[in-house]
Formats: structure tokens, C-alpha cells, sequence
């Protein structure tokens, strides 16, 4: 047994992996012990037992929070937490840290000088590519004072620092071996999975049912800012109208993009072919989905897209629709190697049309390739499966500890 003390630079919950992580951990004979920032101003117990987990919260203000995004630029947000994360380690006499993307890594670092305890790291996603896109990092103040190639220069080195670092795609653990140069087993990949309650006894709501009756739907769920491409799928619309002229694109999320992706709707007259449902609760998802005919994912391609997945994905593989996605390398090679969708080059609207089309016309195919994903996702990508790698690192260095 292990005393095994998390770091998440955040207010907990909600954050699933997190959850699920230290659930089977704790399930595996471990205890798991969280440090994370309170910025809720004292709403939430300071220490508190959630679903097993021992959450201990640091009262975080609001300035702490805004010179986050400072992080890789001034010392001042490691100097202010390294000392709180160095009395979480003595108090619950911590065996090994693991710690929750690469923000709060240095001020880690620091606290466990005097320790030299096991570090691993989470890299739930790829920050230094990611932050590129982020809004305040694109303002002139954020030009001025942050910058992601230092953010990617320190997770090169904290890569290599590290006893071991997780990651949720195959492909981030290439692309890290690629340029950091560090050995392939060094890496666990971790993906996030959907739980079972997501698709168990899901059923189409009448509201969402009705929206969809007599259409030919293509669903996109999540985040819709322009890097997500759906302007490529607006785009393909007026290509495929006389076609399948009861298409229905349905977009379940919203952003600042949408203004725009309204205005491109009225311009070319696709009003009765375009549904902004906004934000929707994510009880609802599963009637979206069921009640679509294809699913998409039409992200842009970038190293961080490449490296990561959509969960949106297994969302809709998990109760068996086929997926249209582009060619962003991680979720392009969900598809392919399970025959369980198509893929089109992304931001190519003519190739897209042409992919929709084919499953349009091809309804058997849509129906065989729902079945391989739902069973991939149900029976292979599941918490239980993919969580194993995580299991046996700490299984080994429970061996080295106690050696």
C-alpha cells in the first residue's frame, strides 16, 4: 500500500480523470491523498473524503489564479504554492506524487527537494500547443507575457525529469519519444473512456426525437470555436442539399464562433438545414446521438488535435453510430483501425461532402461500421481495460519503495 499524494492546480471536482484515476487506485489497496486550490472563497471543507478520495483544499484567490496563466514567465505562482504542497507531503507522509498537468510542476518540484520523492506527471493534454489557441494568449497583452515556447521548452524538460509520465493517446507518447528523446517506456498512455452509464438504457427523448424525425442528421457535440471545424461541414452543405435534401446538420455546443457560422447559414439559405442547440445538458447527448445518422468530428490539424482524442468519439461510438472525422492522426486512426468510420481531409469541405455522401448511400455500411465501434468501445475501451498500464506502475514502484 502506497500513500500516494495528487496534485491538481484546480477547485475539485469536477475533474473525472482525476476521479477515475485515484478510484482505482484506492480500489487497488492504495491511499490517495489530492492537494488542490479552493476558489470558491471557503464554500467548500477544507479536507474532505470524496468517494474514497482524501481531498485536502488550499484556499486559492482570485490573483493566484490570473497569475497562473503567468507561470512559465515569473516565479511568483510556484514561490506561493510550493510551501502548502510542502506541508501536504510531511503531513500525510506522501510516497509518490503525481501530479495533474504541467502548470503547477515546478512549484512541485521545489516542495520535494528535500523529500526526492518519485515524481510522475499527467499530461492530460498537450498545454504548450493547446495555449496557441487560448484567447488571452492571443491578446497584446498576452503576447507580451506568455509564451507557449517556453511552456513547451519546460515540458521538455520536465519530461525528461520525471519517473514517469502519463498520456491519454499513443500518439502524444510518439510525439514526446520524437522530440524529447526519452524511452517509449518511460510513457503510460491513459485515454479517458466512457463510463457505462453513458449508453446503458439511453433512449431518445421526444423532444429530440421529433427534431429529428424525417431528417438525415449529422450530429456534432462539444466546444464549436473555430478551430473545431465546423465551418467545414457548413461548407459542405450547399454540396449536398440537392442530394439529400432532408440533410440536418445539428450542433449541440456553442462559442463565439457561432455568430459567424449563423451569419454563413442566413447568407447561403440553409436555415432549414442548419439547428444551433446550443449547450445542452449532457443527460441529453445520448438522445442526440441516437438519433442521428452519422457523427462528426471535423477538428482542425494541429499537434495538439493529432495527440489527443475527441471524447466526443467514443460518445458516439458507444452507442453505435458511425463517425466522420478528419484527419487529425489520433482519432483518424480510431476509425480506420476499427473500420468504424470515414475520414476526410480536414478544413476540405469537397472531400467531407463526398464521405457523407458514401455513407448516405451506403446505409448497410453506416450499420456495420456502428456495430464495430460499439463494440470496440464497450468491450475493449473501457476504464477497466485501459487503466492497467496505470495499475502496473504503481504496482512496480510499490515493489521498488518497499525493496
Amino acid at each position: 500500500m502506497l500513500d500516494i499524494g495528487m496534485i491538481l492546480d484546480n477547485s475539485f471536482p469536477p475533474d473525472p480523470r482525476v476521479v477515475n484515476e485515484a478510484q482505482v487506485l484506492i480500489r487497488a489497496g492504495h491511499r490517495v491523498h489530492l492537494f488542490c486550490l479552493d476558489y470558491t472563497g471557503g464554500t467548500q471543507p477544507q479536507e474532505e473524503d470524496y468517494q474514497g478520495l482524501h481531498v485536502i483544499r488550499h484556499p486559492a484567490s482570485t490573483q493566484i489564479r490570473s497569475i497562473s496563466a503567468l507561470a512559465y514567465t515569473l516565479p511568483f505562482y510556484h514561490n506561493l504554492l510550493a510551501p502548502p504542497i510542502e506541508a501536504f507531503i510531511r503531513k500525510y507522509s506522501i510516497q509518490i506524487l503525481h501530479v495533474h498537468d504541467m502548470q503547477v510542476i515546478p512549484a512541485v518540484q521545489k516542495a520535494n527537494r528535500k523529500t526526492n520523492l518519485p515524481l510522475f506527471i499527467d499530461l492530460h493534454e498537450n498545454r504548450p500547443e493547446i495555449m496557441k489557441f487560448y484567447t488571452h494568449v492571443n491578446t497584446l497583452q498576452g503576447k507580451l507575457l506568455i509564451y507557449p515556447s517556453a511552456w513547451k521548452k519546460a515540458e521538455f524538460r520536465q519530461i525528461k525529469e520525471a519517473d514517469a509520465v502519463l498520456v491519454v493517446t499513443p500518439e502524444a507518447r510518439d510525439y514526446y519519444c520524437e522530440q524529447v528523446e526519452v524511452a517509449k517506456e518511460k510513457f503510460v498512455t491513459l485515454p479517458n473512456t466512457v463510463h457505462a452509464d453513458f449508453y446503458e438504457d439511453a433512449q431518445p427523448l421526444e423532444d429530440i426525437e421529433a427534431m429529428a424525425q424525417g431528417k438525415f442528421n449529422l450530429l456534432y457535440l462539444g466546444e464549436t470555436g473555430f478551430r473545431r471545424g465546423i465551418m467545414t461541414v457548413l461548407q459542405s452543405l450547399p454540396m449536398l442539399v440537392d442530394t439529400i435534401p432532408n440533410i440536418q446538420f445539428v450542433i449541440v455546443g456553442k462559442s463565439v464562433a457561432d455568430a459567424t457560422y449563423k451569419a454563413f447559414v442566413k447568407e447561403k439559405g440553409l436555415e432549414a438545414h442548419v439547428r444551433f442547440e446550443g449547450w445542452q445538458d449532457v443527460a441529453r447527448f445520448p438522445s442526440y446521438i441516437l438519433s442521428s445518422q452519422i457523427c462528426v468530428s471535423p477538428i482542425h490539424r494541429n499537434i495538439h488535435h493529432d495527440t489527443t482524442y475527441a471524447n466526443k468519439i467514443f460518445q458516439y461510438l458507444s452507442l453505435g453510430k458511425p463517425i466522420l472525422v478528419s484527419d487529425a492522426t489520433a482519432q483518424a486512426n480510431i476509425a480506420l483501425d476499427h473500420a468504424c468510420g470515414l475520414v476526410h481531409r480536414a478544413e476540405d469541405a469537397k472531400e467531407f461532402a463526398d464521405k457523407v455522401l458514401q455513407l448516405y448511400q451506403n446505409p448497410d455500411q453506416r450499420v456495420e461500421m456502428g456495430k464495430r465501434g460499439q463494440a470496440f468501445v464497450r468491450n475493449s475501451f473501457t476504464w477497466l481495460h485501459t487503466s492497467q498500464g496505470l495499475l502496473q506502475l504503481y504496482a512496480d514502484w510499490e515493489e521498488k519503495i518497499n525493496s
